[in-house]
This record gives C-alpha cells, structure tokens and sequence, in this order.
C-alpha cells in the first residue's frame, strides 16, 4: 500500500529496528533499496524536527547508539524485566538519599550507620543488576562472531581488529566475555580479577628514554607530540617507490563490491600476478574464499582460524598467480618477497629512465593497463585508521619493487555507513550511479579521508581522556610502586609503616570526633573498632583523652 499514512508507519517500525538492532542482517539487506533507506531517514528527520525521537526510543526496550557502543535501557525495558516491581532496575540518587538518613534528627549514630550500610547494598545491587543486563544486550546487539571474536575449541577467543591475531590469553572485562559466552552457548568461565591497570601512555612514560620506527606514523604525529612530546620525523625511503595507488572504488551494496573484487582479482590471476586481498574479519575472507572457490580459483586464506599456516602462506603469497586472502595479519610487518616469474617492468610512467617523460600517453597507458608488475593489493574495506590501509598497501611495491593498491568500498560499509554514507549516497546520486557501476573521483576518495580523519579524533579524544582520569591514579600508582620498591630492596621501612599508621589514625579520629565537641560525644565505638579490626591491641582508657590531639598520642 503506497498510501502516506502506510510509509510513515513502515519507516517508523524500519527506524525502531534500526535503533534497536543496528547490525542485523536482514534489516541491512532491507536497507540496500535506496527508497526503502530514504524512507527511513525522511522518518528520523522528522522526528528531529518535531523533537519527537526521544518519545520513539521509549517505544523500545532499550536502543544502541552504534558509535558510541553504548546501551540505553528504557522505562519500557524495565516493566517487561520486572513487570511487579519497576523500581528493581532503576539505581537511587545515592547522595541525596545519604544527605536524607544524616540529616534525620531522629536516627541514632548506631541506626544511622546501618541505614546508610543498607542503602550501598542496595546500590550495589541495582547498579550491578543494570550493568549485567546491558552487557547481555551489548553482547548480542553489538559484538559479531568471525568479526570481534571466533569460536575455538568450545570458548570465546578474541580477535584483535588491528592484527587480525587471537588473543587467547585476554578476555573482555566487566561480565562482557561471560554475556558473549551465554550468547553463544559455551561454557561460560568464572571473570578474571584485575589485580592492577595502567594505560599504555603511562606505561611508556616509565622509561626515561622513548624512541620508535614505523612506517605508518605520521597520521598519529599529532597524538605522539600531545602525549609524549615526542617529534615524528620522515625518512626517505632505500628506493624510489614504484607502486600505482588506484582511487578507490565505490559501489552502492556490499554485494555488488564483492563482485567486483572477485571480478578484479580473476583478471589479475590471468595476469600471472600474485594477488593479496585484505580484509577486515574472518568472516569476510571466508565469504570472498567461498566465492573463489565457485569461480575454480586455487587460493590460500589466512586468519585467526589458521594462523598455524601463516609461514608458509606468506612463503608463497608472491608467486606468480597466487592469490591470497587475509585479515590484517599479513597487513602489517609482512615482507612477501616476489616470486620468480613474477613481472618487474623497467620501463616504468612513475620511475622513467633518464629522458623519457612519466606524463606521454603512451607509457602511462602501457604500464598501467598493460604491465602486469609486482603484487597486486585488493582492499576489501577502509578501516577507521588510515594507518591501517597504509600497512596493507606497504606490502606492495617493496625496496623498489613495482606494484599497486586498490580499496574496493560499498556504502554498507561501517566507516561509511557511520560517518559518511549520507554524503556518499548524494553525491552516488549525482554523477547517477547504476547497480554494479563504481565510482571512482578523487573528491570521493577525500571525503573518506574525512571520514577516517572523523573517527581517529574521536578515538583520540576518548584515549585522552581514559589518559587523564589515569594521569590521577597514576600519582597513588607511583607511590605505591615506591613503597613495593623499597620493600623489595629489603630498606628499613619501620618509620614508615608508623607513620602511615599515624595518618590513618588522624582520619578516624578527625571523622568521629567532630570539631568543637565535648569526649562523650565522640563516636567511640568507630574509633575503637578501626583500632581493634587491624591491630592485635586491647584498647582500654583508664583516662578518655580530652582533645583529639591527645587521643591520636
């Protein structure tokens, strides 16, 4: 039915999905159709507008906001968890509660304490109760299998989004690793106590010394001089680099990206060219090696489920005709050395010999469409660090060595889909994009740029500020890792110990014997019980002090 009324209310239970379950499959297939999806943001806007959307998201049980990783859980949320009691979800304004029970004349110290005791379980409870339901609905709204983490042996080993590596030694903190391990059906393991933490910042920060080599820095150069003052410098390369950096491609659905990808990587086996296609999960490298596999290409795939062969995956990567599939582990710090065979055209438009010119027609045509050279890069997907998409285009056109890149993107794409599919689909629209046909500009190519400059700001500022509430433990921490040095150097630590004692003393005393008050209204049994709960010590006054000062003597 085409009828207004019908398409508000389509968009509008098209939007809730989205709101809700942002990651589903079947909704992003729905949101391939172009009218479906403007249908959709025509809805949201609406509702902005109209300052009506906070009124749809108590419609739901709760909301994910994808790009801050976050879970909202609403007032409806809380009735269908506990219908009898709609309080059981809802944490207390601890501190006006507190001011309440201290400031009730009609409470004694004894029932003061133990309304105030009550109220922290109860607080504890409740907050503790909401966080396990959130991470149950981060786990199932947000984390992907074969993306995030894989499968392994019946437990949940985490993928790292950076290496493509598993961690098996590191589990998700907070109740998250077990609200994953409940999703998938495992054995769900007891949590891991973290005896202590420091952020790598301040890690770093112990040596006296820093220095570091990469090639993919000066993206970061900014973050390495805020953080530890510290200048990136450019070293120019052993040789010229010969490698073609094509614009990258865009296409509207993730399907026909795909195609494509495969299409291109046909074209480059027929060459004879060694081929290595990046991509971001595994679940990725094993939808391309399937489609591989219908087209009867021989390839290798490399990920965090077979990352017993990377050695000998990598061995062969750059022979002639081979084709390869990867996550980023063979993105960074792999060397593929070309195969025999392989070809390394002299005759080159980026390198020209003496006398020849790069810009004649001629050679630019020769080399770039009909010189097979060196390994051939096949991006599957920008990722939000331009340093990343940098390391994957390193492994081509090494020490000299020809070679290109190309990233092949579809606005399904998260960086796009996040932050610049808007744009992206206007300007699709524009220059009237057909389903299969990419398109390639430069002004598209810096639009995504933007895009990732976008998210690696945000990542900086969230890593600047975990950095500054670090920056204040980080002063406990260094004191405490004094004393244990002390400790271990087996010094004299009796004077110490004693004062420390001496301090602590001076704030049980300064919070139970309140200024201009007289011995016997002191809290006495607090202070004898501090004392009497940590030192084997009987205490008895055969005289009550009169003044704090004397008491702490």
């Amino acid at each position: 039915d085409s009828s207004k009324d019908n398409k508000w209310e389509a968009g509008l239970l098209l939007l809730k999905s989205k709101m809700a379950l942002p990651k589903n499959r079947r909704l992003l297939k729905m949101l391939e159709e172009g009218w479906i999806k403007k249908l959709v943001e025509n809805v949201e806007t609406d509702l902005i507008r109209d300052k009506r959307l906070s009124e749809l998201t108590e419609e739901l049980y709760f909301s994910i906001d994808e790009k801050g990783h976050t879970v909202t859980l609403s007032d409806s949320g809380r009735r269908i968890l506990s219908p009898n009691d709609p309080e059981l979800f809802v944490v207390p304004d601890i501190t006006e509660k507190l001011s309440e029970i201290m400031g009730d004349d009609n409470l004694t110290p004894a029932e003061k304490e133990e309304a105030r005791q009550k109220l922290a379980r109860e607080y504890e409870e409740k907050n503790e109760r909401l966080h396990n339901i959130n991470q149950l609905l981060k786990a199932f709204a947000l984390f992907e299998k074969d993306v995030d983490y894989v499968i392994q042996d019946g437990r949940v080993v985490i993928v790292d989004e950076f290496t493509g590596r598993l961690m098996p030694s590191r589990r998700y903190s907070e109740g998250l690793h077990q609200a994953i391990e409940a999703k998938e059906g495992v054995d769900i393991r007891q949590e891991t106590q973290t005896i202590a933490t420091i952020t790598l910042q301040n890690y770093f920060r112990l040596y006296d010394k820093l220095a570091g080599m990469t090639g993919t820095a000066v993206t970061e150069a900014q973050e390495f001089y805020e953080i530890y003052g510290m200048d990136v410098v450019v070293i120019p390369t052993n040789e010229p680099v010969r490698r073609i950096d094509y614009e990258d491609e865009i296409y509207k659905t993730r399907r026909e990206k795909y195609n494509a990808i495969i299409n291109e990587i046909v074209r480059q086996h027929e060459k004879g060219r060694p081929v290595l296609v990046g991509t971001i999960s595994v679940d990725v490298s094993e939808t391309l090696s399937r489609m591989l596999t219908r087209k009867g290409i021989k390839h290798s795939v490399l990920n965090a489920k077979h990352h017993q062969k990377e050695a000998e995956i990598v061995k062969t990567a750059g022979q002639p005709g081979s084709v390869t599939i990867a996550t980023n582990m063979a993105g960074r710090g792999t060397d593929i050395k070309l195969g025999e065979g392989v070809v390394k055209c002299n005759v080159c438009a980026i390198l020209p010999e003496p006398g020849q010119k790069p810009d004649h027609p001629e050679w630019e045509k020769k080399c770039r469409e009909d010189m097979p050279c060196g390994l051939c890069i096949i991006g599957t997907e920008r990722h939000e660090a331009r340093r990343i998409d940098r390391q994957l285009r390193g492994r081509s056109g090494r020490q000299g060595d020809p070679g290109s890149t190309k990233f092949f993107l579809s606005l399904e794409d998260d960086l796009m889909r996040l932050f610049g599919s808007d744009r992206m689909a206007t300007m699709m629209e524009r220059l009237h994009s057909e389903e299969g046909e990419p398109i390639t500009h430069p002004l598209i190519s810096r639009t995504i740029e933007y895009a990732q400059k976008k998210v690696e700001e945000m990542n900086f500022s969230i890593r600047k500020r975990v950095l500054d509430y670090d920056d204040v433990m980080n002063k406990q921490r260094e004191v405490i890792y004094k004393l244990r040095g002390d400790i271990v150097r087996g010094e004299n630590i009796k004077d110490r110990i004693l004062e420390m004692i001496e301090d602590s003393l001076e704030v049980v005393i300064d919070e139970n014997c309140p200024p201009r008050t007289y011995p016997e209204e002191w809290n006495w049994d607090a202070i004898i019980g501090w004392v009497q709960a940590r030192f084997p010590l009987d205490v008895n006054f055969d005289e009550k002090p009169e003044t704090p000062e004397d008491l702490l003597e």
